[in-house]
């Protein structure tokens, strides 16, 4: 039994009813042909589902396994069916698409990936229609997010994504180091869209789980309700895409799945702790259409934003701190906004389990841990001032337009030292190198790193700054 089909019109000349086992060989024949035009990876998702029901009045019946694979074929490949048909057999039949019961086609093979999914896990999937989305938490909204100059353009597009009717732009790419909101900024869009228009289907959840869902998917040949459960949300949101590089099969399945809701003028979010273009072991296609929207960059927090954030996180937990407390965290702890709100916790929950005022000096006291990895983190500035010196340059070296081999050389190995020692973007380290492009940090990073395999100079040389650095 079919469910009501969707028809791609066609002029019919043939008028037979053709055996079974000879239509599987014809249908069998065109596939093949369809294989050559379209590789095998969109073969494998939209044809070879795909099975010849019967030939009969001059209508050719194929049946898809879900109505999602259904509309896909119906819609971009009917026609090419149909040609091809008129092509191999001299007839070109209607092409009817309809969606069996039963399971057809082959199943795609499972990648290396597999290996990462535990098998107890195996029955974990939500069947196709059911809500696949991470829980959001409550607290992440756009009205607790603090804004500063240093995340004001990632606070307004994600505002403007989440109030749109319309795409703005596609992807929302929010790109900075841990604990600096990006993750805030993904779950306050998808609060705000389910509040305004609940009927918007919005699934929000880490690249890991998207990539365990699918290996899932693989394991158990269930690609076609994985395609159909991913490919028809309203707003796709992706959390640490760069969990997935350097996993082929995932980033492919994520590649479609992109490329399947930009075509049907749907939203996607996507956070890295990199920029695109900075991301390792992505796919050059991949990465041009994560580009291809507004990348949006968090940058490290100032010191009146932390000050902010401190104020109001404070307000909405009905505590009070001193001033000059609040202040000396604000100063002291300017890695992320986790360590501070950890911090904060910390310093409120010792005050009312021992019932005592919280002064800069307890907090000085019972932070000791925080405030020595503070004080411990390596700054671009002194990864400049040590390689000048070792090298017998000036700091001002390191910024000038100079590009005479004494310069130039020390200047890459600086520029090596802040990637390796720092938690900066390239665009930052950039910046403090008399605002160079990043693609000028990425050269002089890999110039020393082939340097450093046939070297033995540069590589000493490494070793004694990194040692000399790092304390």
């Amino acid at each position: 039994m079919f469910e009501s089909a969707t028809t791609a019109v066609i002029t019919a000349t043939e008028n037979d009813t053709s055996p079974v086992a000879a239509l599987d060989d014809r249908f069998a024949q065109v596939a093949a042909q369809l294989r050559k035009e379209l590789g095998d990876t969109a073969f494998r998702s939209w044809i070879a589902p795909l099975a010849s029901v019967s030939l009969s009045g001059g209508v050719l019946e194929i049946a898809a396994p879900t109505r999602f694979v259904r509309d896909w074929v119906a819609a971009r490949y009917a026609d090419r069916i149909r040609a091809l048909w008129q092509q191999n057999f001299g007839a070109a039949p209607r092409v009817d698409i309809s969606v069996s019961a039963r399971k057809t086609g082959a199943a795609r093979p499972i990648s290396a990936e597999d290996a990462l999914v535990p098998v107890a896990n195996e029955n974990a999937d939500a069947p196709a229609g059911e809500d696949i989305s991470s829980p959001l938490d409550a607290r992440f909204t756009f009205e607790t997010y603090i804004t500063g100059k240093s995340n004001e353009l990632a606070y307004a597009a994600a505002r403007k994504v989440a109030d749109s009717a319309d795409v703005p732009f596609n992807p929302l790419f929010l790109q900075g180091g841990v604990g600096l909101g990006k993750t805030h900024l993904m779950h306050a869009i998808a609060h705000s869209i389910r509040t305004q228009n609940p009927q918007r289907k919005v699934v929000y959840m880490s690249a890991e789980k998207f990539m365990y869902r699918f290996v899932r998917a693989l394991r158990f040949k269930d690609t076609m309700a994985f395609k159909e459960q991913f490919r028809t949300v309203d707003v796709l949101m992706i959390d640490d895409i760069q969990f997935i590089c350097g996993k082929e099969s995932t980033q492919e399945e994520f590649f479609h799945t992109f490329n399947a809701l930009i075509d049907q003028g749907k939203q996607i979010v996507v956070s890295a702790d990199k920029s695109p273009s900075d991301l390792d072991g992505i796919e050059e296609r991949l990465r041009s259409r994560l580009g291809m929207g507004l990348v949006a960059d968090i940058h490290p927090t100032t010191y009146e934003l932390r000050l902010g954030i401190l104020q109001s996180k404070c307000a909405l937990m009905k505590r009070e701190l001193p001033q000059d407390v609040l202040e000396f965290l604000a100063d002291k702890i300017a890695a992320n906004v986790r360590e501070l709100e950890g911090a904060l916790n910390r310093l409120i929950a010792h005050a009312e389990l021992v019932n005592r005022p919280v002064t800069v000096e307890s907090a000085q006291d019972l932070l000791q841990d925080l405030l020595r990895a503070n004080d411990r983190r390596v700054t671009v500035e002194d990864i400049q001032k040590k390689v000048a010196a070792h090298y017998n340059i000036r700091v001002a070296d390191m910024h000038s337009p100079r590009r005479a081999r004494p310069v130039a050389r020390p200047r890459q190995v600086a520029m090596y030292l802040a990637k390796a020692l720092t938690q900066h973007s390239l665009p930052e380290i950039g910046r403090k190198f008399g605002g160079r492009d990043h693609t000028t940090i990425i050269h002089g990073v890999r110039r020393i790193e082939s340097l450093m395999e046939t070297d033995r100079g540069i590589r000493e040389d490494i070793d004694i700054l990194t040692r000399a650095i790092s304390g």
